[in-house]
């Protein structure tokens, strides 16, 4: 059967493909050489949320929905308030996961409704590509319907996959070194430090091993430091972060503002509790590692054994045999 796609031959379509991927090989192994440094950007966030907080913008309910628009989202903008999108009643919840990704400036939900907007015309476009250009499903209707619908719905689904994907990893990362701040913590916490003071000062050390964490730490000081609820300020903690580890550190820390119960002695505790639950969770992966490994030992150990052990035995009856007949 003779291709043809837009007057080119099948070994042009070929090259142009081996051409792209090349170049996508080559700028991800590019990227892979860049060091790039979070922390100054992180910072300057944090700085910008305390700014915000000094000029009395953000109150004890901490999000809004107003976006503001800026020079590099103008075109994105101008699309969403074109047809209302950024003023739809999923905004809230956009926002809170968006936020639990780590992502907190405005133009990340400009950026995240305009992909949810473009992304299922997009795939519409290469589904389209796909079965007309390059004679996909032919002569089979509804393969191609359902082809085409499929790319559409990852289109569409696609950005709370990757943000969902983004505050799981984020989420496994701040549950893998609270218990290191904790200690930080307590140690603050002995030496007389108030509770702003102690969270400022294990962000500034949790930098390096563990960037999200340090930001959320961060930004609960800045908040508990300009706030006028410091209940509220806690509360915003466990609303970015969702984890059963950190509600419960919450809870201390709300308890001990409210009654004055010592604090270094409540984070020893939930450092201690944290720490055998990490190593319980360990100790599973390891007890389900056997029988993880039951299927690869049979598919692709076993038989190489087999080969070798009986390999020779049967090479050698098979020479008898031939000799003999």
């Amino acid at each position: 059967m003779d291709f043809n796609f837009l007057g080119l031959e099948l070994i042009d379509v070929i090259t142009i493909l081996a051409g792209v991927f090349a170049f996508l090989a080559v700028l991800v192994a590019w990227n892979t050489t860049i060091s790039y440094n979070p922390i100054g950007k992180r910072l300057k966030l944090l700085q910008e949320r305390r700014e915000t907080l000094k000029a009395g913008i953000v109150t004890s309910k901490r999000r809004t929905t107003q976006i503001k628009k800026t020079q590099k989202m103008g075109f994105m903008s101008r699309f969403l308030d074109k047809f209302n999108l950024l003023r739809s009643g999923q905004t809230e919840k956009i926002t809170v996961k968006l936020v639990q990704a780590g992502y907190r400036n405005n133009d990340a939900l400009v950026a995240f409704m305009f992909g949810k907007a473009a992304l299922p015309f997009l795939m519409a476009g290469v589904s389209l590509t796909m079965i007309y250009g390059l004679d996909l499903f032919q002569d089979n209707t509804w393969g191609q319907a359902g082809f085409g619908l499929a790319l559409v719905f990852f289109g569409f689904y696609l950005p709370n996959i990757l943000v969902a994907n983004v505050a799981t990893k984020r989420a496994a990362a701040i549950q893998k070194a609270l218990p290191d701040a904790l200690d930080l913590m307590v140690i603050c916490a002995e030496a007389g430090l108030t509770l702003d003071a102690s969270l400022s000062r294990v962000s500034r050390e949790m930098m390096r091993q563990s960037e999200e964490l340090a930001d959320e730490f961060g930004l609960a000081s800045i908040e508990l430091g300009f706030l006028s609820d410091r209940r509220q300020a806690l509360i915003n903690l466990t609303e970015r972060v969702p984890l059963k580890s950190i509600r419960g550190v919450v809870a201390t820390l709300v308890q001990t503002e409210k009654y004055g119960t010592p604090l270094a002695h409540s984070l020893r505790v939930l450092s201690r509790e944290f720490r055998n639950e990490r190593m319980m969770k360990a100790e599973e992966k390891a007890a389900r590692l056997p029988a993880i490994m039951t299927i690869p030992l049979i598919m692709f150990i076993l038989p190489m054994l087999f080969i070798i052990l009986l390999g020779p035995a049967a090479c050698s009856i098979s020479d008898n045999l031939i000799a003999v007949y």
